[in-house]
């Protein structure tokens, strides 16, 4: 029996475990970097396979690297994960379904090829507080995944597809300083921060017919600074800017300097701009989509559909700026369904959902198969990498 057949032999006697495992996630929901629960359950079953667990890394309480080593050399690929809930909600994003797969497609990979005939590095990266909380930023800023040479993850969805580019965003919080007055008695005596905000949004409207198309600009007042007949002080808003390029949405921001400056100047206020953690575009590695996609017919995954040309804003876009990544989506609601919604929630315990959890782990493995096999392919991939980063830039 080859390599890859035995990895998917293995994962069809895990399934129970794995699909346990992803119902436990799924009925015990925790928020941004306060997924102590899954940590547990996940790293439990990596040290129980053999593999050194590490908790706390990247300066993230909720985060973890998991590593098998085999024989000295070789490749080091690298298995993401995600595990927290949305607010209010729950596993409305199935990040339920990936630390199960993740975990699944690593303990077979360690059973299977662990014999040091090829040698490689495994290495599971636990990544909290995806949803708004930029949890691999913070790990990337502390040091993590510098160990690897590429980055595999799993998400769920409607269809089995993975990505070519993703929105980079940047999110400013813009606060204004004016002068308080009396707006009836002595109002030539004030400088109205409010009218520097509201500037600064008309500034933006303008700015909307001078950006590519692919250009997201959103804004709201955080706080207006007090009672109508009182000349505000201080007023404070947020802005969101989206580009699929990084290098185009620098360009933005520079722009956007200059109105929020301009909106200063003529309400006689003073700005301040503080950025706040930036998601960056995707680089897209069409390699190393073409080879999850050639698992994924493999194991005749439902619903597999062309790569998506965008999707949205996500911290794996920063990982992907640094090293090779891919994602493999899995199909297990019906096509049309959003994620955040009721009807993605619903699907969480379904049949569809624990098939999908053995479909992306059975793609993964074999993806790593492909790659430890045939170590051309991550020469090629980290070519293709460079060149596209390249392009990117």
């Amino acid at each position: 029996m080859q390599r890859k057949e035995r990895l998917f032999a293995l994962l069809d006697e895990k399934r129970e475990i794995l699909t346990a495992m992803a119902d436990s996630l799924f009925d015990n929901p925790e928020t941004a970097f306060e997924e102590h629960k899954a940590v547990d359950l996940l790293t439990s079953s990596l040290e129980k396979s053999g593999f050194a667990v590490e908790k706390g890394v990247g300066s993230l309480p909720t985060a973890f690297r998991a590593v098998y080593e085999n024989g000295s050399g070789g490749p080091s690929i690298g298995l993401l994960c995600e595990y927290d809930a949305l607010p209010g909600m729950g596993h409305g994003c199935a990040h339920h379904i990936q630390g199960p797969a993740i975990v699944g497609a690593a303990e077979s990979i360690k059973a299977v090829m662990g014999d040091g005939e090829l040698p490689f590095r495994l290495v599971v990266y636990g990544t909290p507080g995806e949803e708004g909380g930029g949890g691999k930023i913070h790990m990337l800023e502390n040091g993590c995944f510098r160990d690897i040479d590429l980055a595999l993850m799993t998400h769920g969805g409607p269809a089995t597809q993975t990505d070519v580019k993703s929105l980079a965003l940047a999110t400013l919080t813009v606060t204004f300083h004016g002068k308080s007055a009396h707006a009836a008695l002595k109002p030539e005596e004030g400088r109205s921060a409010l009218d520097g905000l509201l500037l600064c949004f008309q500034g933006v409207e303008f700015f909307r017919e001078h950006v590519p198309e692919d250009t997201r600009m959103h804004y709201t007042i955080l706080d207006a600074g007090g009672p109508a007949n009182v000349v505000p002080a201080r007023a404070q808003g947020e802005f969101i800017f989206r580009s699929y390029s990084s290098a185009r949405l620098d360009a933005i921001l520079e722009r956007f300097d200059d109105i929020a400056r301009g909106a200063a100047l003529m309400s006689g206020t003073t700005v301040t701009l503080q950025r706040m953690k930036r998601l960056e575009s995707k680089i897209p590695v069409l390699a190393l989509n073409e080879l999850l996609m050639h698992n994924a017919e493999l194991v005749d995954a439902p619903t597999r559909r062309p790569p998506r040309e965008k999707t949205g804003s996500t911290d794996f876009g920063n990982v992907t700026s640094v090293l090779p990544g891919a994602v493999i989506r899995v199909a297990f609601v019906p096509e049309g369904t959003p994620s955040h919604s009721q009807e993605f929630l619903r699907a969480g315990k379904s049949e569809k959902a624990h098939a999908a959890v053995l479909f992306a782990a059975k793609i993964l493995a074999g993806t790593c198969c492909d790659l430890l096999e045939n170590p051309e392919l991550i020469q090629k991939i980290a070519a293709d990498f460079t060149a596209a980063k390249k392009e990117a830039h």
